[in-house]
């Protein structure tokens, strides 16, 4: 039995990272301090707001224009929608049974979340924030993305050893592809022709070639790989280990691993910030988060959050990065920037590496 096995014969990723759960006491999120700042000023990576939402998160997305942050609750079947001008909860939305993980698509108008143990997704319009479409999917849906223009859904099957691929004009399952055991983490590269899933018991990364739904690669990483991030640029991948406690990074263009960054106990998931100068990763029996320079593939901050932390979503500004603790049932709200009042200065442009557009993959 592995680090993630669930009480349920494997059933479930939910299940799987709450094996812990037993002779574990959930400790209550940790906001640092930023006194001596003075008013209205907040220091980079730290925590600046607890947000309570459903039973048991696990997955968050942000959406296009960071307003709102959707968090898949696996334990009460719905997914909390945060208002991220407040961090507050606006409203909740009903979805299958045992929500995993979250997407949200790039033109901003719909969610979709992987429902694990009714094998379907759920399709949410985010105007009204309503269920407008079920999809059946494979054995397990688990890990979800969505293409930049936001034609396609990829959902990793995580007991059926494959990726659903949606159209999202009708809702329906126009291919399947088959990768390694027991995929959960899914990303699309920035120009929508790669799909990159991390494969948890073949220790690998499967290639997907968009244009004809085939793998075209397969990469051996750390030991069971989980979550995984692309580089807004598309050179880059990063892979979260939680067995072998790192991170994998993937040049793309060889599709090799160039580099192994250890990060905290049992990291989970993983967000780049837009400007592809620091990398999030979860993890989860430290009740932390590392922060990885991406320059240097080295970690330069561990910042404390709640209890049980699973996944990261960062919003489109860089600005903020929003963790669910599942233990906790809340959302941590990280600050990226070092804020002054208004004014507020990017680390990137501390350590040379500039500021720029890109997009962030939930």
């Amino acid at each position: 039995m592995n680090r993630l096995s669930g009480f349920r014969g494997y059933r479930t990723v939910a299940a799987r990272v709450t094996r812990v759960m037993v002779g574990v006491t959930a400790v209550s999120a940790v906001v640092l301090s930023t006194a001596g700042l003075g008013a209205g000023a907040a220091a980079a990576n730290t925590v600046i707001g607890t947000v309570p939402v459903g039973n048991f998160p696990i997955g968050v997305a942000v959406t296009p224009d960071g307003s709102h942050a959707y968090v898949a609750s696996s334990r009460d079947d719905s997914v909390s929608v945060i208002e991220t001008a407040g961090n507050t909860v606006v409203g909740t939305v009903d979805v299958g049974d045992e929500p995993i993980l979250v997407a949200v698509a790039p033109n901003g108008s719909r969610a979709y979340v992987a429902n694990v143990d009714s094998d379907s997704v759920s399709v949410i319009e985010t105007a009204g924030n309503t269920v407008v479409g079920t999809v059946d999917v494979g054995n397990g849906p688990q890990g979800v993305a969505v293409s930049p223009d936001s034609s396609r859904v990829y959902v990793t099957n995580g007991f059926g050893d494959s990726v659903s691929v949606i159209e999202t004009a009708g809702n329906t399952v126009v291919g399947t592809v088959d990768v390694g055991g027991e995929p959960v983490g899914v990303a699309v590269s920035p120009d929508g022709s790669r799909v990159y899933v991390a494969n948890v018991d073949s220790d690998s990364v499967s290639v997907i070639e968009t244009a004809g739904n085939t793998v075209v690669g397969t990469v051996d990483v750390g030991d069971e790989p989980i979550g995984v991030a692309v580089a807004p640029d598309g050179s880059r991948v990063y892979v979260t280990n939680y067995g072998g406690d790192s991170v994998s990074v993937i040049e793309t263009a060889g599709n090799t691993v160039v580099d192994t960054i250890y990060a905290g106990n049992v990291p989970i998931g993983a967000a780049v910030t837009p400007d592809g100068s620091r990398v999030y990763v979860t993890n989860r029996d430290d009740n932390t988060v590392s922060v990885v320079e991406t320059a240097g593939n080295t970690v330069v901050a561990t910042v404390a959050v709640g209890a049980f932390p699973t996944w990261v979503a960062v919003s489109p500004d860089g600005s903020r990065a929003y963790v669910t603790n599942a233990f906790d049932n809340s959302v941590s709200v990280i600050e990226i920037e070092r804020c002054l009042g208004s004014l507020c200065i990017d680390l990137g442009s501390l350590t040379g590496s500039g500021s720029g557009a890109g997009g962030v993959f939930g």
